[in-house]
């Protein structure tokens, strides 16, 4: 007998009186209806009810370290790079300042997402975190800074940052500038169409 024979005879030993399913039938039956949630997604959804509205895409897992004497320097596609030099070097005035020293990660991970969202509901466009700087990569405020430049870059609100001059903070606290809210623009149009007449 030639091996392929014989393999399709294994098969047909081991699938015995196994029929294919009818149409209409072809899933499997679960012991519950098709639109019930499982334990799994209920506890999900409790999870995430549960998380401050827009909060729970911040996440605390696994982050590159920053070196405690790298400075932080990011900007969005079109950002001009006059606009960070403009504000790395304090030439916008902190319109507010979110102080995140010696708190744990966990509540400054909290505390980061209603602070930017606010600021943006109030047309604010420069803001300074303070969040310190350890001498060790692996010091908690390093490991915080490290952190707080991975969710930065997670806000659509967050055009730039740039840590600090030492006046302001140096590398323990970081410059942010937040987009125009719609309603700053369209104020922004109306003042040039009334200065054009």
């Amino acid at each position: 007998m030639n091996p392929t024979a014989r393999n399709d005879l294994d098969f047909q030993a081991l699938m015995g009186d196994v029929r294919p399913l009818t149409r209409g039938r072809d899933r499997a039956d679960t012991g519950r209806s098709a639109r019930s949630p499982s334990e799994a997604q209920l506890a999900r959804r409790e999870s995430a009810a549960a998380e401050p509205e827009g909060h729970g895409f911040l996440s605390d897992d696994f982050v590159d370290l920053v070196p405690p004497f790298d400075p932080l320097d990011y900007r969005r596609d079109g950002i001009q790079q006059g606009v960070v030099d403009r504000l790395r070097h304090g030439g916008y005035a902190a319109q507010a300042r979110l102080h995140l020293l010696r708190r744990p990660l966990e509540e400054c991970r909290r505390s980061l997402p209603p602070f930017i969202h606010e600021a943006y509901a109030h047309d604010l466009r420069s803001v300074l975190i303070v969040h310190g700087r350890g001498q060790a990569i692996d010091s908690p405020p390093n490991v915080l800074r490290s952190y707080l430049a991975k969710w930065l870059t997670q806000f659509l609100e967050v055009q730039a940052f740039v840590s600090a001059q030492p006046a302001d903070g140096g590398l323990g606290a970081t410059w942010v500038l937040l987009r125009k809210s719609e309603r700053a623009r369209a104020d922004n149009r109306e003042r040039q169409q009334k200065r054009r007449g």
